[in-house]
Parts: structure tokens; C-alpha cells; sequence
């Protein structure tokens, strides 16, 4: 095999290859910002009908505790949210307790 025709399979295996990755990343992103959008719509039905999220007793202990740090920890344990999730769930959570509801 000529080192030319084997310098351009080289190549073109490489740019199929990215070219995989890139679709595959574009689709994760594109699934993310769906399932954030139906997390939202769910969010604000949940609000609507007076429906609370259940709360793990982990969490709660943490809060009661003022150990905030730890609950958002346990929260994202728990249930996988990013960090920035888990603090403002987190957040409402230990508001909700404050108010005694």
C-alpha cells in the first residue's frame, strides 16, 4: 500500500471518528435541555396543585443540624442534581422547614 493512500485512511478513520463524537456530544446536550424543560413544566405543575417534593430524611437531619453544606451533598447523592440544582432544592427545602409547613 502506497504510504500516501494510508496516510489518507489514517486521516479519514480520525475525522469519522470525530465526526461520531461530535453527534453523540451534540445529542447528550440536546437531551439535557429537554429533560430540564420537562423538569421545569414538572416544577411548575407540582407548585400549581400544592404537590411537595419528597424530601429525603438525610437532608432534613442536615438542615436541622445547620449543616448546609452536607444536605446539598446528601441532595445530590440522593438524586444526582447538579450542584446548582441541589443548592436552590436545598435552599427551598430548608425555607419550607423554616416556615413550618
Amino acid at each position: 500500500m502506497d504510504p500516501w493512500e494510508l496516510t489518507f485512511l489514517v486521516i479519514a478513520a480520525i475525522g469519522s471518528v470525530g465526526i461520531a463524537v461530535g453527534a453523540m456530544s451534540q445529542e447528550r446536550r440536546r437531551s439535557a435541555t429537554q429533560l430540564a424543560a420537562v423538569q421545569r413544566k414538572l416544577d411548575l405543575i407540582m407548585d400549581h396543585l400544592g404537590i411537595a417534593e419528597p424530601v429525603d430524611p438525610e437532608v432534613v437531619r442536615h438542615l436541622e443540624g445547620g449543616r448546609t453544606i452536607h444536605a446539598v451533598r446528601a441532595y445530590r447523592n440522593e438524586t444526582g442534581a447538579s450542584l446548582v440544582e441541589a443548592k436552590q432544592a436545598v435552599d427551598r427545602i430548608a425555607s419550607t422547614l423554616r416556615s413550618g409547613r
